[in-house]
């Protein structure tokens, strides 16, 4: 899963020189080291970029222990209907996931899809983005203060949250450019804001109940993320049980060697320290297998970055989840547990397992 600060003659030209190629001679925006992002204009959507996401996941207390939530917003300009003189052409493409994991009982998920402005929207001012009744939205509260709503409806499964701050955004990368590859325009904008305080409702089998627990939430945005060589990825974002925070990845070929790596960590005191590739491993522990399509999934995974290593334990092995809309993706995104010289509790995501993800 950006609005800039320079004039739009910069960001044309910008987007001219350094931009991928898109579908049918389409130029997208392309990710400047040189960028500096402001607030909350640049929790908006960036629709010059080929994909953007937003992203809660999060880890509830209430109604039952352990109980984790996913809701995520995908933004993808395909490239097509660019000169259509329409308000409803698929020139920008929404959907969303959304999932509740239950240890004992099972992960249901849901989905959704649409073009904007045809049962779907999104802002560029600010964190606004919706299909139907399914949203993310960011309100401000006076002096100062802020908080994000999450809410989406399904036959099974729905739930009503708002997160609210108990620390700063947390720029990922060099002030938000993250680097994807070995190359420099392999890159993403990309902003994560741990240990946000999450109250509301979760509704199962027709009950409502009280919620409560923490959260995590990034917004990405790129044009090229993924080199020709690279498959997919391994990506967690815990939130510490002291109160700091960590975020680690790395990009994946087809043979399972790290293309890319990257850690950053946050200490409780407010202080990051980013870990470059050489310093650090993904190992894979224990793999799950889905009955699904036969994809091995390292759900256990141990990750050494500087001084620390860290493993993976998920509350429940079978958090794949297997969506069509608007194309067949199957990945595993799900709560785990983190023990090791940290520990905390926070997401996991394994993309590429099934089949090289396209983005």
């Amino acid at each position: 899963m950006r609005r800039r600060s320079f004039l739009l003659s910069a960001l044309l030209l910008g987007a001219l020189r350094g931009a991928a190629a898109g579908d049918g001679g389409v130029r997208y925006a392309s990710v400047e080291r040189r960028t500096r992002l402001a607030f909350p204009r640049d929790h908006g959507a960036h629709p010059a970029f080929r994909t953007e996401w937003w992203y809660v996941t999060g880890a509830l207390d209430l109604p039952r222990p352990d109980m984790g939530f996913q809701l995520t917003f995908f933004r993808t300009r395909p490239g097509r209907a660019e000169d259509l003189d329409s308000p409803i052409a698929a020139r920008q493409i929404l959907f969303a996931h959304a999932a509740i994991t239950r240890p004992g009982a099972g992960l249901l998920h849901a989905e959704r899809a649409a073009r904007a402005n045809l049962g779907a929207g999104f802002s560029t001012a600010d964190c606004d983005v919706h299909i139907g009744a399914w949203q993310i939205r960011r309100h401000d509260e006076g002096q100062g203060g802020e908080s994000i709503r999450i809410s989406m409806q399904d036959a099974s499964f729905a739930f009503d949250l708002v997160l609210k701050p108990a620390q700063p955004l947390m720029l990922q990368g060099d002030q938000g450019y993250s680097r994807k590859g070995p190359r420099p325009e392999l890159a993403s904008h990309y902003v994560s804001w741990p240990q946000l305080q999450v109250e509301g409702a979760v509704a199962l089998d027709g009950k409502r109940e009280k919620a409560a627990g923490r959260a995590w939430f990034d917004h990405e945005w790129s044009s090229e993320v993924l080199g020709p060589d690279s498959v997919g990825w391994d990506w967690v974002g815990i939130n510490l049980d002291d109160g700091g925070a960590l975020m680690a990845f790395r990009i994946r070929d087809a043979r399972g060697a790290s293309v890319y790596a990257h850690a950053a960590l946050r200490d409780r005191g407010g202080r990051t320290r980013q870990f470059d590739a050489g310093e650090v491993q993904f190992t894979p522990i224990r793999t799950w297998t889905s009955p699904r399509n036969g994809a091995h999934y390292p759900v256990e995974l141990e990750i050494r970055f500087g001084p620390h290593t860290v493993q993976t334990s998920p509350v429940l092995d079978d958090q794949e989840l297997s969506t069509h809309r608007p194309a067949l993706i199957n990945y595993w995104e799900g709560l785990v547990k983190v023990s090791g010289t940290l520990s905390g509790r926070g997401y996991l995501e394994l993309t590429g397992y099934a089949g090289a993800l396209k983005l």
